[in-house]
């Protein structure tokens, strides 16, 4: 073991020799020191365990099962191509190896850099006790102290790098099906929106725009006239996402498939052949991502995209996820042709069925694969969390080269440092009234591990959601920064459109409420990418008790607001527990609202018309009026909410939208003050850069509920 310094909070030690991940961007500098705890490396593997007391909540581990605080459960980090998200699962999409242990005085961060599987039992075999067995013996291990968990966040992204940041129009709604199945389908799906006025910022497609299911190809049959119809909606200001899967068909005559060859790409079997599994198009290989050349190769591919007016794109299947293998299909096709004609007793029905019903993505697959890093050699399984990872890295390098401006990137699979370069959604969720509820539990973990522009599939991915369900994860996802309504192939439509009204309404009032916050949200991850931290907190990370640790259904977005909001079906509304004073905001088109509510437990109701939150005392909440998608916006009038009892300010930060200048610190800043005076007046000052802004419009509550309205023109 070598002991190394990275920062003044964050210290590290390094056992074996491990991968090179590129996880940290910051230096080590080796020198003498001792772990607090023991940490065995013996047979292939390493083990620590650390003692939990009844006050101890564990938090992070990013977008996986279960709470807030992570304790009572097992979980593996392991990306695995897995829909149904069933309470027993112990491994998604992400791989997100770090987690803050905090009792009522101390709080330490450990982050494990490792890219093979990690397995966390905390508290689940025996209650006082977080055990992490570590599938290797050559890792870094990272110990990050702070005086708040916050502040370990802050100092873990400090080494970890700067999050990605998407185009502003990347925060506007976006629309998604498996099933928009040709370019006329699409058509209609804008002209709804239209003749609907409902927002819409883009339309995500999945694989039916390809010739058969091939990465980089277009459908002559079905989308004869692409570039054209992404242009024409790019002149309306709705842009089209289109998916872009890691298995590149095995096919003669196919472009990449034989560049691929050509110049080796591909990942190799145990005889160093491009190892053949299926996914949608069948047979395919791999790309090696881990080799910087594969990546520059495939990232120059999405110029196919880019000269079509392409400016974002989603990976998916990039676990990678594998329907079966040669290997696997042959035993089950064997198996199927001995039992022909036989009596089959349960045990060998059940051994035949299980052939083919559990033959996709079993562990084996990834053992019988291997990448090429620095020239060593690893099997896909000891690396495996590094796939998906570097296959957003060779897409945003490939996009950024081709488009020389910000784009949209996201990815289902998901390890930390691939933060830098794309932004991730949830993964296939189901219309299910506990995935609302983790969608938010969520946010936290994803914002730990360095991941901002995040969200799940808005109504659920799978299953049949119904109309009181959307709506109600429309009031949720108008908050995340993703938000994007997706589903599946051979489920209930569900475009805000798709239901009978009032729900039509209530929906297209919920996104252009989205809009509305727009300013704010754009802001606050501007903010946060320039300094790190938390967009969502817990209330647990602000306040003391143990009332703010188990309010886990409700969540701090930035410094102003507190979410509230409803996750179970059948709710007129809701109790909430207030930590301190603050006000409920009816945050109506026609007329916002504030209403001051004392701390402690209230119930607040909360329809599926209504829109509703809590703003913080002495804090300004920045906002406009709805817009049909981001080029629209209008910033002549901002207006700003306050709860104002001494003083309260806010910066609001806001740049082109498109440009990399705001990794140069090129932006608008307008700031916001208000004073209230012994004698109850009230003194405002507001600051601006923005040229568009004009006029500030501020409706403000003192401690007492009284309401002020006051307008101030810029530079008058």
């Amino acid at each position: 073991m070598k002991a190394f310094k990275m920062t003044d909070a964050v210290r590290g030690f390094t056992f074996g020799d491990p991968v090179p991940t590129e996880t940290v961007i910051l230096e080590k500098q080796y020198r003498e020191d001792t772990l607090p705890f023991s940490v065995e490396v013996a047979e292939g593997k390493g083990r620590f365990s650390l003692p939990l007391t009844k006050e101890d909540r564990v938090y992070g581990l990013g977008p996986n099962l279960g709470g807030i605080n992570k304790r009572g459960r097992c979980y593996e980090s392991y990306c695995t191509d897995d829909p149904l998200h069933h309470e027993d699962k112990t491994t998604l999409y992400g791989a997100h190896n770090f987690f803050v242990l905090e009792d009522a005085d101390v709080a330490t961060g450990f982050f494990i850099d490792f890219p093979g599987r990690i397995r966390y039992d905390v508290g689940f075999t025996a209650m006082e006790t977080i055990t992490v067995e570590i599938s290797g013996e050559d890792f870094d291990l990272y110990l990050i102290e702070g005086g708040s968990i916050k502040e370990i966040v802050r100092s873990f992204h400090e080494i970890i790098g700067k999050s990605y940041m998407p185009p502003k129009w990347g925060l506007g709604y976006f629309q998604s099906r498996w099933g928009y199945k040709t370019e006329e389908e699409v058509q209609e799906v804008y002209e709804t929106f239209k003749s609907q006025d409902i927002p819409l910022d883009g339309i995500y497609l999945d694989l039916d725009y390809m010739e058969d299911f091939k990465d980089f190809s277009l459908s002559k049959e079905r989308f004869p006239n692409f570039k054209k119809l992404t242009q024409e909606l790019k002149e309306e200001g709705v842009r089209l996402i289109p998916i872009i899967d890691a298995g590149v068909k095995v096919e003669e005559g196919y472009n990449i498939y034989e560049e691929g060859i050509q110049g080796d790409h591909f990942v190799k079997d145990a005889e160093g052949k491009p190892y053949v599994a299926a996914v949608w198009p069948g047979k395919v290989h791999f790309p090696d991502f881990l080799k910087k050349d594969t990546r520059t190769w495939f990232g120059d591919q999405y110029k196919m995209l880019t000269d079509l007016g392409i400016d974002g794109v989603w990976n998916d299947m990039n676990e990678p996820a594998i329907f079966y293998d040669e290997t696997a299909l042959q035993e089950g096709v064997d198996a199927a042709m001995a039992a022909k004609g036989e009596n089959l007793g349960v045990n060998a029905f059940f051994s035949l069925r299980d052939k083919f019903m559990n033959i996709g993505n079993k562990e084996e697959y990834y053992r019988r694969f291997f990448h090429t890093i620095e020239g060593k050699t690893y099997t896909n399984e000891a690396v495996h969390n590094l796939y998906g990872y570097n296959m957003t890295v060779s897409a945003s390098e490939g996009l950024k080269k081709h488009l020389q401006k910000r784009h949209v990137l996201i990815s289902r699979a998901s390890a930390i440092g691939m933060h830098r370069y794309s932004g991730l959604w949830t993964g296939d969720n189901s219309s299910w009234w506990s995935h609302l509820s983790l969608n938010l539990r969520m946010m936290p973990a994803l914002n730990m591990s360095g991941f901002y522009y995040v969200g799940a599939d808005t109504g659920g991915f799978g299953g049949q959601v119904s109309g009181e369900l959307l709506t109600r994860w429309l009031q949720l996802s108008v908050f995340t920064p993703l938000l994007r309504n997706h589903s599946a192939l051979g489920t209930r439509v569900q475009e805000p459109y798709a239901f009978h009204e009032p729900l039509v309404s209530y929906n297209r009032a919920q996104i252009k409420r989205r809009y509305m916050l727009l300013p704010y949200l754009y802001s606050e991850m501007l903010k946060v990418h320039e300094k790190g931290g938390l967009m969502f907190s817990p209330l647990a990370f602000e306040f003391f008790g143990q009332e703010a640790q188990e309010a886990e259904d409700q969540m701090l977005l930035g410094e102003e607001l507190m979410m509230a909001p409803v996750v179970e079906a059948n709710k007129k509304g809701r109790y909430v527990y207030l930590p301190e004073s603050m006000a409920l905001v009816d945050f109506d088109m026609e007329e916002v609202t504030l209403t001051k509510e004392s701390a402690g437990v209230t119930y607040m109701t909360y329809d599926l018309k209504d829109l509703k939150f809590f703003l913080r005392r002495n804090r300004l909440l920045p906002y406009t009026l709805p817009v049909g998608n981001v080029s629209k916006e209008d910033l002549t009038t901002l207006r700003v909410l306050g709860y104002v009892d001494t003083e309260a300010s806010y910066t609001l930060y806001d740049d082109d939208g498109e440009s990399y200048g705001y990794e140069e610190g090129k932006r608008f800043e307008t700031h916001l003050q208000v004073r209230r005076l012994e004698d109850g007046e009230l003194t405002i000052d507001v600051q601006s850069t923005h040229p568009k802004i004009q006029t500030v419009i501020f409706t403000l509550m003192d401690d007492s509920g009284d309401i002020r309205i006051k307008e101030v023109q810029i530079g008058l």
